[in-house]
């Protein structure tokens, strides 16, 4: 990537996360940018996410050193917007294995004390007095281990907060757009086209679009690996519970929700999700009441769950696991964010890919993460 000119406008396709993150802060900069999207803002996987802030079970790498600073982020803007205290919440995270041969909580829990990260390892006995709401007798004998800056975010209020100030700034957000595929000319992008319409010219193209990611590199020959698999969110009726902590346990994962609420997720119950031919979904009546059953589990007192309703569809994941980020080498102006950790990353990410843009300077924090680490 060579030093350029800062853009004039910005096209960003998609409006989940690292797309209005990005194009709020290339608005903070003074670019025009438009926000493409089909359909309204967070209606992908944004809309469906656990959105744990964690960086837990991580060695000292790249990546968990840019999980740090996405929850750094998200710490400053607790502190100066009172708004989102219901919604943005730092209770800590549980987690804990199966009592099988392959339990490595202990030596996950020193891994983690070893690079600072701040994790407490628990009895069972011990889980009520850190973090209430917990099932003791559900806790496998090794114990769990207790991160207290871990938090949660409801994704869909942090997208409408940012999307007023982008508003506010000018941005243009396209809902609806249907189809878009990049223009290129030679080796550079000049725009988008939106099927039907007459292509918008832009100076640079960042693609955020989930799954669609490496289908739409594809159209310019990039290639990105995909391992993308289909996720299953359930969200219960309001139930009286003390859990504040996020949940990651063998069978279920559970966060509390802004309006009483409990959301739930598992990697067996998704893999249980039928993709059917028309690109609809087929959810079973077991699957569901498994997957409340196994909250209910975890959960003091035991309480029965009821669903209120689910989400269903594609979780972003890069072929090797770690996410795609930044300029594209091979395609002069094409900007990328692809990546499972979308709610970690959010704000920093589109920090750091609106830097990159406007400065044309790659940044540091990003090299590990460029697309052309697959050709």
């Amino acid at each position: 990537m060579s030093v350029s000119q800062k853009p004039r406008h910005v096209i960003v396709v998609g409006a989940g996360i690292f797309g209005v993150s990005s194009a709020l802060h290339l608005a903070r900069h003074g670019v025009d940018v438009t926000i493409v999207n089909n359909g309204a803002p967070a209606n992908g996987a944004s809309g469906r996410s656990l959105s744990w802030l964690n960086s837990a079970r991580r060695a000292d790498t790249a990546y968990h050193r840019l999980r740090l600073a996405g929850i750094d982020r998200y710490r400053t803007l607790a502190a100066t917007k009172p708004e989102t205290a219901s919604w943005l919440r730092f209770d800590g995270g549980l987690t804990w294995d199966a009592d099988e041969d392959t339990n490595q909580i202990a030596s996950i829990c020193r891994l983690e004390q070893d690079i600072g990260y701040d994790a407490l390892l628990l009895s069972p006995a011990e889980v009520g007095a850190a973090t209430p709401g917990v099932n003791a007798g559900a806790i496998s004998p090794q114990g769990a281990i207790f991160n207290p800056g871990e938090g949660w975010v409801d994704l869909p209020s942090l997208i409408d907060l940012l999307l007023n100030e982008f508003r506010a700034r000018g941005g243009k957000l396209v809902q609806d757009a249907g189809r878009v595929r990049i223009d290129t000319a030679g080796s550079r992008a000049r725009g988008v086209v939106i099927a039907g319409d007459a292509p918008i010219e832009a100076d640079a193209v960042l693609l955020a679009v989930g799954p669609a990611t490496p289908a739409m590199l594809a159209e310019i020959g990039v290639h990105v690996p995909d391992a993308t698999p289909i996720s299953l969110l359930l969200k219960t009726q309001s139930i009286k519970t003390n859990l504040r902590a996020v949940l990651n346990t063998p069978r279920v994962a559970v966060r509390p929700t802004p309006d009483g609420a409990l959301v739930l997720d598992s990697a067996w119950s998704e893999e249980e999700v039928v993709a059917n031919a028309d690109g609809s979904y087929t959810v079973h009546d077991k699957t569901v009441r498994g997957l409340l059953d196994e909250a209910s589990a975890v959960l003091d007192g035991n309480p029965q769950l009821q669903l209120a309703s689910y989400g269903v569809g594609p979780k972003p994941i890069p072929g090797d696991g770690e996410p795609v980020l930044g300029f594209v080498e091979a395609v002069g102006g094409v900007h990328v964010a692809f990546s499972h950790s979308g709610a970690t990353l959010g704000l920093i990410v589109g920090e750091l890919l609106a830097n990159e843009i406007v400065s044309g300077k790659p940044h540091p924090m990003l090299a590990a993460f460029r697309a052309s680490r697959f050709s």
